[in-house]
């Protein structure tokens, strides 16, 4: 695995109450930005899926059966 070196600039107290608790600011830089971005992943999708819903919006139901059976078909 590689890394890249990030630097971010935060209030010296924060800093100093981190020191003080032992409290792993790499690891909690990790896992906050690893959660931004699933939370940004989730997010483009939920917006990508309302779109196709809405652009769907005029397909009949059986219409949809008919097209993913002949899909299947065509496999």
């Amino acid at each position: 695995m590689s890394t890249e070196v990030l630097s971010v600039r935060i209030r010296k107290e924060l800093k100093k109450e981190a020191e003080r608790l032992n409290i792993n600011v790499k690891n909690v830089v990790e896992k906050a930005l690893a959660e931004a971005i699933e939370q940004a992943k989730r997010k483009k999708l939920s917006e990508a899926i309302n779109t196709l819903l809405l652009e769907m919006g005029e397909i009949s139901e059986d219409e949809w059966v008919r097209a993913v059976k002949e899909c299947r078909r065509e496999r």
